[in-house]
């Protein structure tokens, strides 16, 4: 009982409350730009095809190691070396998010692009003030906690977008449920304000040429070429089977029969308190077994998870069936992008965590971005059964990579920098 009191306790800070409300700033534009903004394609009857293809307007995403740079080498007047960058991006990002409600799906997909594109370059350099900040800011002995948190609120601001903003369409028109979703930044620029500095402050890089230079050289030192690419192979697959699955859930579902409003609710009600079970549990569980042994058990977990889609692709429009498989799939990814988190993390150099962050999980974006972009096509060759089958395969090749770099051993996670292995 001790044991699980102290691990409860070291999410009981304001440290923590700030990851919470600041993971839920980073997760509100993403959906915005992709699984919400593909339910008003379908609504307005934009083909599969073109559907799928718009994923890559979430590129910056995987690209965004090319400016993190600048937030490691320059700091703004106000707010410190992370918050300041953080408040300017979030007041950009309302305004962004504003003017979607401008757009129309049905008469140019173009402008639609272009603005998707501005929500998910500012999204994705929030993300690199966000994730730098989190990696400053906590303990070692924080990290599973505060993934954990992170992933949490992250999760929250998926099923408010998700989900809340389907409901919503259904009572109002699409460009006002964008005004409304443009209105929820205010809630990351108040944490941003109130949010604690880091008690320690390492040392910005002295020069532009060494903020884009040293952290991947550091990056390689530390784990050697071969391990090291290994790594990054491994993020690059380990959520790819999850991507493919996000990326074709919201035409999925409505083409089983399934009205915006089903969707939201068990989205936003069961969905959500799986997604809270999954991230808390997935949270707890990392500071007990290590990031080695959660990246497996985690990683299984969110592989099979997509055997429940399978499932509610053969049994049509069934509410139980449904609701079933948003909360396995929801717990899941909550377990496993907690595991992910820890791992990026605790791979980074607090001297170069804006850039060495961004890299990892740009690797991440790309899986999600890019190489789940040929999903509709895959979708509509396939048919729905076998694509969830295909998905589950699609996320096999990263669980074998983990011997190379994370052998099941508790006592051998990946050390940070500075420690001695």
């Amino acid at each position: 009982m001790a044991g699980i009191g102290s691990a409860l306790r070291v999410f009981q800070s304001r440290k923590m409350a700030a990851l919470l409300l600041l993971g839920f700033s980073s997760g509100l534009p993403l959906f915005l730009t992709s699984r919400t903004l593909q339910a008003w394609m379908t609504v307005e009857g934009v083909d599969l095809t073109a559907i799928g293809l718009f994923s890559l307007v979430g590129l910056p995403y995987s690209l965004k190691f090319l400016w993190s740079p600048l937030l490691d080498r320059y700091t703004l007047p106000f707010l410190g070396r992370r918050r300041g960058w953080l408040l300017l991006i979030q007041g950009l990002l309302l305004v962004a998010i504003a003017l979607m409600g401008l757009q129309n799906p049905s008469a140019s997909l173009r402008l639609l692009a272009i603005n998707a594109l501005a929500i998910a370059f500012l999204s994705a350099s929030q993300d690199i003030a966000v994730d730098a900040y989190r990696a400053d800011v906590l303990d070692p002995l924080e990290m599973g906690a505060g993934a954990g948190i992170y992933v949490l609120g992250y999760r929250m601001a998926l099923l408010i977008t998700g989900s809340a903003a389907l409901i919503l369409a259904d009572q109002l028109p699409w460009p006002l449920v964008y005004g409304v979703m443009s209105l929820l930044m205010l809630v990351g620029m108040l944490t941003t304000v109130w949010a604690p500095e880091p008690e320690v402050q390492p040392a910005a890089p002295r020069s532009l040429r060494q903020a884009v230079l040293q952290p991947f050289l550091d990056f390689f030192q530390r784990y050697s070429w071969g391990t090291g690419l290994i790594i990054l192979g491994f993020i690059c697959l380990y959520r790819l089977g999850d991507a493919l699955t996000g990326n074709m859930m919201t035409p999925f579902l409505l083409q089983q029969g399934f009205s915006q409003t089903e969707i939201g609710a068990v989205q936003g009600g069961i969905g959500l308190i799986a997604t809270i079970v999954g991230a808390l549990a997935g949270g707890a569980a990392i500071s007990q077994i290590g990031i080695h042994r959660a990246l497996w058990v985690m990683g299984g977990l969110q592989a099979s998870s997509n055997v429940s889609y399978f499932v509610l692709a053969n049994a049509g429009a069934n509410p139980v069936v449904m609701i079933a498989a948003i909360s396995i799939d929801n717990f899941c990814a909550g377990l496993a992008i907690a595991a992910l988190t820890a791992l990026l993390m605790s791979l980074c150099n607090p001297q170069f965590s804006a850039t060495q962050y961004a890299l990892l999980s740009s690797l991440f974006a790309f899986s999600r971005d890019v190489l789940a972009a040929p999903a509709g096509k895959a979708a509509e060759l396939m048919g729905w059964p076998l694509f969830f089958l295909f998905t589950i395969g699609a996320a096999l090749p990263a669980l074998l990579l983990l011997p190379f770099f994370a052998p099941w051993h508790p006592e051998a996670d990946v050390p940070r920098p500075g420690s001695d292995g």
